[in-house]
Parts: C-alpha cells; sequence; structure tokens
C-alpha cells in the first residue's frame, strides 16, 4: 500500500533517505519517521485531500534550495553578470568560482537532493492516481472527476520534466555535445517509499530530455486551458505553460524547426503578441510591472510564489543575494561592471527601462533590484520559471537561425521585446550584416531581458561556448572538468550504478 507524508518534520534531522541516494543533516520535508502517515485509501478518498496532495508536488518543486530560488541564482551567477562580495561557502561562492567538488553541501548535494525529492513525491502522486482511479466516483467524487485526475497527471508530468530538465543544465553535459550521447541522469518514474531499487544506472542526456518533451506533450494534451484566476494561471500550470517549457527545451536541444512549432501556438505571426488560445499570455506593456504588486500579469507563464508564512528559507531568497543590505537584502552579489559584462555593454542604454527599474546603485557598487521584496518584510518575490517575452525571443532565434536570414519576423519579435523597454533602440534590417549579427542580437536581449532570472547560462551551456571569466575568476571552457557540476557523493555512496561526470 501506498503511503504519502502528509505531515513534514519541523525539525532538523541526519537522514539517508535511499529512494533517491541522498544524505543530508537539515530541517527538511522528509523525515525517517513521519509524524502523520496515511494509507492511499485515505489520501484518495476525496477531492479536497487529493488537491492537497497536488499542492505538495508544488511545495517541494519551489523548494527554496531549488526552484525557489537557489537554482535561478546559481545559473546567473555562474557566468559574468555578478560579483561575489560575501564569499560566503553557504551562498554559491564555489558556484561563482568554478571550485565545487562532490562534497559541496549548500549547492551540489542539495540542489541535487530537492530535485529528486520532488520527482519522488511527483511520482508517487502520480502512481497513487493510477491504483485508485476506480474509486473516483459518485457520490463522493464528481460525475466529471475524471478530467481533474487528467489536469492532475499534467500537472504533475509538467513539474516531473521541469525537475528533469533543471539536473540536466548543471550536472549533465550540454545536448550539444555529442548529440546528447553522454551520461545524463537517473531516470526515476515510479513512486519509491523503501529503500528497495535504489541502484540505477544514468540514462543518456538524450533519454533524459526524451522523456522530459514526453510529459510535456502529455500536460499538454490535458492540462486545462484556463485555471480561471491570475494568481493561478501564474502559479498553477496550464496548456501553454506546457508549450512555453517546450521551447526552451527544444532550443535546449538546438532543434530550431521544433521551437517554431510550439512557439507559434503562443505567438502570432505579427502583433500584437497575444497567445491566441487558453491564458492569452502576452508581453505587458510595463515590464517594471512584471516584477511589482502581486507579479500576476499574463506575462509571467509560471513562477513560484511565495508568503510571509511560506517563505524560501533562509538564505534562498533571490532578494536576499542580489539587494544591498540598505535595500533590504544581504548584498551577496553585485552587478558586474567590468569588460565583459551586461552592465558595461552600450547595447544596454542608461534610459532602458530595465536598467532604469532593475539596476540600484548604491555607493561604488550597482545591484539587482528586480526582486524587490528583501527585510524587513517577508522575502515574498515569486521565483520565476519561465515568461512570455523567452518564448518570443526563442522563436526569433530559431527563425534566425533556419532562415539563415535576416527574418522579418524574427526582427519584429526582437524589437517587440527591445522597444517595450527602449523605444530608442529598436533595430531596422540594415542594423545587420548577417544572420549571425541577428542571432548575436537576440541572444544579448536574452541576457538584458532575463537578468537574474537563471537564463544566462543555460543559453551559454546550450551552445557550447565557455563559461566567461570575471574578476580574479577564469574562463571555463566546455572541455573543462568543471563546466558541468560534479554528481554529489552522496548520489555516488548509495547508488552503486552511479557513475561520476
Amino acid at each position: 500500500m501506498n503511503k504519502l507524508i502528509t505531515k513534514p518534520a519541523a525539525r532538523a534531522v541526519c537522514w539517508t533517505f535511499l529512494a533517491v541516494g541522498t544524505f543530508a543533516c537539515q530541517p527538511d520535508k522528509l523525515n525517517p519517521k513521519p509524524e502523520i502517515l496515511l494509507s492511499d485509501q485515505v489520501v484518495f478518498s476525496s477531492p479536497a485531500r487529493i488537491e492537497l496532495q497536488a499542492n505538495n508536488m508544488y511545495a517541494y518543486v519551489k523548494s527554496g534550495t531549488f526552484l525557489g530560488g537557489r537554482f535561478q541564482i546559481y545559473n546567473d551567477i555562474r557566468a559574468n553578470d555578478f560579483i561575489n562580495l560575501r564569499s560566503n561557502g553557504v551562498t554559491g561562492t564555489g558556484v561563482w568560482n568554478h571550485t565545487l567538488t562532490e562534497t559541496s553541501q549548500n549547492d551540489v548535494i542539495n540542489t541535487w537532493g530537492a530535485a529528486y525529492q520532488a520527482i519522488n513525491q511527483i511520482n508517487v502522486f502520480l502512481d497513487g492516481l493510477d491504483a485508485n482511479t476506480a474509486k473516483f466516483v459518485a457520490p463522493q467524487f464528481p460525475a466529471t472527476y475524471a478530467a481533474k485526475v487528467a489536469n492532475y497527471q499534467g500537472e504533475g508530468r509538467l513539474l516531473r520534466a521541469l525537475c528533469y530538465y533543471s539536473l540536466l543544465q548543471l550536472y549533465a553535459r550540454p545536448y550539444a555535445d555529442g548529440n546528447g550521447s553522454k551520461p545524463g541522469l537517473p531516470l526515476r518514474l515510479k513512486g519509491q517509499t523503501d529503500d528497495q531499487n535504489n541502484d540505477l544506472a544514468r540514462s543518456t542526456v538524450a533519454e533524459v530530455y526524451t522523456q522530459i518533451l514526453a510529459d510535456l506533450d502529455f500536460a499538454e494534451k490535458n492540462l486545462p486551458l484556463n485555471n480561471g484566476t491570475a494568481p493561478l494561471n501564474v502559479t498553477r500550470a496550464h496548456r501553454n505553460t506546457a508549450i512555453a517549457l517546450k521551447t526552451r527545451v527544444y532550443l535546449s536541444m538546438a532543434k530550431y524547426d521544433e521551437v517554431i512549432r510550439e512557439a507559434n501556438k503562443l505567438v502570432p505571426a505579427t502583433a500584437p503578441f497575444i497567445a491566441p488560445t487558453g491564458v492569452p499570455n502576452a508581453l505587458n506593456a510595463s515590464v517594471a510591472a512584471v516584477f511589482t504588486g502581486a507579479q500576476e500579469t499574463t506575462e509571467s507563464i509560471l513562477s513560484f510564489p511565495f508568503t510571509s508564512q511560506d517563505q524560501p528559507g533562509t538564505q534562498n531568497q533571490l532578494a536576499f543575494y542580489y539587494l544591498p543590505q540598505n535595500g533590504g537584502g544581504n548584498g551577496e552579489y553585485s552587478l558586474n561592471s567590468g569588460p565583459g559584462s551586461i552592465l558595461s555593454n552600450p547595447a544596454w542604454a542608461a534610459t532602458d527601462a530595465r536598467r532604469t527599474n532593475f539596476v540600484l546603485v548604491s555607493g561604488t557598487e550597482s545591484y539587482l533590484k528586480k526582486y524587490p521584496t528583501g527585510s524587513p518584510n517577508p522575502y515574498t518575490d515569486k521565483a520565476p520559471v519561465i515568461r512570455y517575452p523567452e518564448v518570443m525571443l526563442s522563436l526569433a532565434e530559431a527563425r534566425a537561425r533556419t532562415t539563415n536570414t535576416v527574418d522579418p519576423q524574427a526582427l519584429l519579435l526582437l524589437n517587440a521585446v527591445r522597444g517595450r523597454s527602449n523605444p530608442a533602440g529598436v533595430y531596422t534590417a540594415a542594423s545587420f550584416a548577417s544572420a549571425t549579427a541577428l542571432i548575436d542580437a537576440i541572444l544579448l536581449e536574452r541576457r538584458i531581458e532575463f537578468l537574474g532570472e537563471g537564463i544566462r547560462n543555460i543559453d551559454i551551456m546550450r551552445l557550447l561556448a565557455p563559461i566567461p571569466g570575471k574578476g580574479s575568476v577564469s574562463a571555463v571552457n566546455p572541455g573543462d572538468m568543471n563546466y558541468v557540476w560534479p554528481i554529489p557523493f552522496t548520489e555516488l555512496a548509495t547508488n552503486k550504478l552511479m557513475t561520476r561526470n
């Protein structure tokens, strides 16, 4: 009989969770002696209880040590747009200067552990839905509940795809290195509630991507078109969420025809650029408004929410890292103003709204203030996963690469994103001597638009480009061992079939 942990322990415990091969000594959502264990007969006995388990999936995925903060931070600070100010090993110094080892607890071990904990919670929930389908009938369940079950299955598989995609970006070689033939991840697709079946070999990068896309295709077919309210359309998956994530996945695989096919479902050929069906996702008129207030414009396709009672956790919060101390954060990282940095790039104009709204100058340092809610106010900024302008720019890049021209639609999409924040900086076809020049401008725009959102390192590695150096930190070339993270020793110790990077 499947068991679901429904009440995580509040205290710190040291535990070995063999089902995912991770070890930790910290407060966590898993406990070897759970305070409450409920059988699947109880957990799946009513719509309300099933909804609680669906919410539980999101709670694990948005852990502050994973997609609730640190994953986005790590993917930015690996590159050259931020300078480490605190030399604090807990807040990413090893990530920033590329000195991680398989025993690095706060990043290598905890990120892997949080991701596989989330994957297992998702798998247990999906298994429970499958095992209890025959019970979802009147009088306890509405006659139409089968459609709701399909929605839950779509949410679970989308979240699982997001977890595996995120892990690939740190712990495996890019798809471009060998067309996905390099070692990927242990691909766990069934929930584990005991210490059996812990040994599992790595699937290839291509095999993991195949599963990610299968999950997203399923999600697209089974998620609702609209969740009914602005908060739910931003924080719970819907059909457009699956499509948008597929554009990111295909871009990471350099499958540009597929990027175009998926993006065309959300982005019309001409302005106004508004998703034609489902949630009317669109570029918001003001980029500043996307990151203020409730942060629930239709531009945000998926973000993870927090409240004063449900924060990302100590030293996980986005504002903690990027805001200076007098701005409510801890000032862990300032913006790099040195050669090659985005702050020093003349293409990012001083009058650009992304600069006037999101860059805070404090003394001799400049900081990112895209996440404005720091201390003493609770850290409640949403953690962004994907926004509509990413789909637009992915489509623009894919069109420029497939046509190998200064493609008119690519130019239109690039200017829509750029012109929103910098009307004086829009391009004409004459601005580009070649398709390569247009692609470079699109990549630069992505770097400006998604600064601090965890896209930068992904863009570098999908193109097998060197990770640029900064300050006294040298560049990391694609052939270097530290181009990808090491596999944590916890997985190596508990999974006999696991291999090192």
